[in-house]
């Protein structure tokens, strides 16, 4: 009985019969974390696009909307909203995968600058703070520290041509 025994735990011992499934258990979270950084990698650049596109297209409809003769003393203060809702609609528009984005803070400005056939030019400067949450960023966690929330700032500039 001992001896049936013993045989038993050396042909265990000596067999490769379930090494192809340790070996693929001791791998597998390496390459799922590997997997995950990339698909949030590429979900955070294409995010990170659209906020941008969203600036820029919120900086020329205030540069083409606003009046020519901003400089001196005018304000971009009342198209707040209209380049939040371009940003926000350019960021959670038309994407087919979860952004994750959360916009912070839309703010307007502008400034007069010389050089230009009209002097002084006013410049129309957009940025947008925005904050992208890591979808995978608890898996981390497994490894360390889980990541924290990206926290970003996306800006945009275009000349004043007035209406």
């Amino acid at each position: 009985m001992i001896r049936r025994g013993l045989d038993l735990a050396r042909r265990f011992v000596r067999g490769g019969d379930g090494a192809a499934l340790a070996e693929f258990g001791m791998v597998a979270p390496v390459l799922l974390l590997i997997f995950a950084v990339v698909i949030d990698g590429g979900r955070i650049a294409w995010t990170y696009q659209s906020a941008a596109a969203g600036v820029r297209d919120a900086a020329r409809m205030v540069a083409r909307i606003a009046p020519d003769d901003l400089c001196p003393g005018g304000s971009v203060a009342g198209f707040d909203t209209l380049v939040t809702d371009i940003v926000t609609q350019s960021i959670t528009g038309n994407s087919i995968f979860p952004t994750g984005a959360t916009i912070v803070d839309v703010v307007p400005s502008y400034r007069c600058l010389t050089g230009y056939r009209v002097d002084p030019a006013a410049v129309v400067e957009v940025r947008a703070q925005i904050r992208i949450d890591y979808l995978w960023g608890g898996v981390t966690g497994l490894f360390g520290t889980a990541l924290g929330p990206l926290d970003t700032e996306v800006f945009d500039q275009s000349r004043v041509f007035g209406r």
